[in-house]
């Protein structure tokens, strides 16, 4: 008899972070509801529209399992895209972000791929794509 394929299926993305209150505060101006008693929290989780899980530890949550973890340093490993509807919605939302202190890594710009895209950075420097069909 052989043993039954396991296909595993994505269930949560998980994110690293400093700073537990700065990251959420800049994730629920993306429009995630994050509960404010979260802040204080060392882990974090909400559940997408879809069933996928998004998740957030502090660096101490890691250390507690990983004692030599130490965050990635130097360019993106992985990013977050977030469809802003429209290609003045991703303006809107790349200018709300950056008011509120996002560094900008790319500018709104109309992409040969068809699309409005930027890119900021969260506040533990992961790359978040801001992006919508043009026309």
């Amino acid at each position: 008899m052989s043993t039954p394929t396991i296909v595993p299926r994505l269930d949560l993305v998980g994110l690293v972070v400093a700073d537990m209150a700065r990251a959420l505060a800049f994730y629920r101006r993306l429009g995630l509801d994050l509960p404010a008693t979260a802040d204080a929290e060392p882990h974090v989780e909400v559940t997408l529209p879809g069933g996928l899980r998004l998740a957030w530890d502090t660096e101490e949550v890691l250390r507690s399992f990983d004692p030599g973890f130490e965050p990635a340093r130097g360019g993106n490993r992985s990013a977050l895209a977030f469809d802003c509807a429209s290609p003045s919605g991703v303006d809107q939302v790349f200018a709300d972000l950056t008011a509120a202190g996002a560094p900008t890594h790319l500018a709104p710009f109309d992409a040969v791929w068809g699309q409005r895209y930027a890119v900021v950075l969260d506040p533990d420097g992961g790359s978040v794509d801001l992006f919508a069909a043009l026309g």
